[in-house]
């Protein structure tokens, strides 16, 4: 007996002194992913070609708000009307407005406030480039407390406009009122008080879902070439004006542009962002699961029969041609919008079906979002921003993307070109581009 025990005794002291190797984990632990988010560069281009994407992307979208600015919420009645088809820049007829342009009366080519928030945003991640690629990604405080800055600076522009005359004075009320409700809700964002945070949230636009975030999301898609889900993270973020499902569509829409900014990007890979790119697992949500991505089934749904209903009535006598199949996709766009009425899930819904309807051609694209009417200036700005970066600048129509840059800059101070020319540089300095001599 003692001498088993005394056997028993070394077996253990043999097993307890034995050291198993360190690369040898269990075979059910999760495997570290070695690839981090802030790992750099996410893609090789030339500069030129950086430089193209980048104001593809901003010249695009600035189309696309120009071409729904004359007719923001029209009916499509209304628009056949003033307008017939619309497929070119039109001048505008309409009353200056904060949200809308600030000149009335505006010539073709000037844009709203679509614009605006795609250039506030620019200059903001001008100050905070380095911040965009860290691996925690930007501080959105910083963002809050850059919109806040810019409201303050438009008060006192405003208290300091000393005149009789009123013209001047109704222009610093528009630039004020512009960013009046968001400064209500980035302010005790600022401040980390959060109770009174969540109150201006909830009260912003009425509380409703707005599209609030896609007026500035698409921006934060063009540092991350390649990079949907870091793309994605970022502007889920700095979406602190959002609600809901509103957040995730609003983060969606950059990590297409992500895509987009590829130089090898194609119709399936921006469009296969929209299911597999979801790192705050929003198709894991119970009984609900992903809104964005039913949207997503009903827009592929939609768009085939269309496409099939009018190529069906082309044998039957009726007049063929694109026009039928687009209006045929209004009809049903009309029918799956009673559950989306003026907020992100209508913009998604009608960015989607333009993306898909035209096979990504930037112009039938844009044509099928105006024509249809509701807040097309806001879905023309998010879907031109989308192809003006996966076409590039060169290849967009000329005589839009001159007149559109010639009238943002003289008419509004919107320089569209030195803006890409800032953001270009920015990146290639951070490194996020390696360089190549093509």
């Amino acid at each position: 007996m003692k001498r088993f025990i005394f056997s028993i005794c070394i077996l253990f002291g043999l097993l307890s002194s034995c050291r198993f190797p360190d690369d040898q984990p269990s075979i059910m632990a999760v495997k570290p992913d070695s690839l981090t988010l802030a790992t750099l560069p996410y893609v090789q281009m030339s500069r030129d070609a950086l430089y193209d994407k980048v104001l593809g992307a901003l010249v695009g979208s600035a189309i696309g708000d120009a071409m729904g600015a004359p007719t923001e919420m029209w009916s499509r009645n209304s628009i056949q009307v003033e307008y017939g088809f619309v497929q070119n820049l039109d001048d505008m007829v309409r009353e200056a407005s904060p949200e809308g342009t600030w000149e009335m009366n505006l010539q073709a080519g000037g844009t709203t406030d679509d614009t605006r928030w795609k250039y506030l945003t620019g200059l903001y991640m001008l100050e905070e480039f380095s911040s965009l690629y860290r691996e925690k990604g930007p501080n959105p405080r910083h963002f809050a407390k850059h919109i806040t800055d810019q409201y303050e600076k438009e008060v006192n522009d405003l208290l300091g406009t000393n005149t009789f005359d009123p013209k001047p004075i109704e222009e610093r009320v528009r630039r004020m009122a512009w960013l009046q409700e968001w400064a209500v809700v980035a302010k005790p964002y600022v401040d980390k008080d959060m109770d009174r945070y969540m109150n201006a949230l909830h009260r912003f636009y009425g509380g409703e879902m707005v599209c609030a975030g896609l007026l500035y999301s698409p921006m934060f898609g063009i540092p991350y070439p390649g990079q949907p889900e870091k793309a994605y993270e970022t502007a889920y973020q700095l979406s602190i004006f959002d609600l809901g499902y509103a957040r995730d569509i609003t983060a969606l829409t950059s990590a297409m542009m992500a895509e987009a900014m590829m130089p090898d990007a194609t119709q399936q890979s921006v469009l296969a962002v929209l299911s597999e790119v979801d790192p705050q697992g929003y198709f894991e949500s119970r009984l609900v699961g992903r809104s964005s991505y039913k949207i997503w089934r009903d827009v592929r749904y939609l768009v085939s029969k269309a496409k099939v209903d009018s190529s069906e009535g082309v044998t039957r006598g009726a007049a063929p041609g694109e026009r039928d199949a687009m209006q045929k996709a209004f009809e049903l766009l009309d029918q799956r919008n009673q559950d989306y009425p003026f907020h992100a899930g209508e913009i998604h819904m009608i960015n989607l079906a333009a993306l898909l309807f035209s096979n990504f051609d930037f112009q039938t694209a844009l044509a099928f979002v105006t024509n249809y009417g509701r807040d097309n200036d806001t879905v023309g700005a998010v879907t031109g921003a989308i192809l003006g970066a996966f076409h590039g600048y060169e290849n967009l129509p000329e005589d839009m993307k001159t007149q559109v840059l010639t009238i943002n800059k003289q008419k509004l101070g919107i320089d569209l070109e030195k803006l890409a020319t800032d953001l270009t540089r920015g990146m290639m300095e951070a490194g996020a581009i390696s360089t190549t001599n093509q």
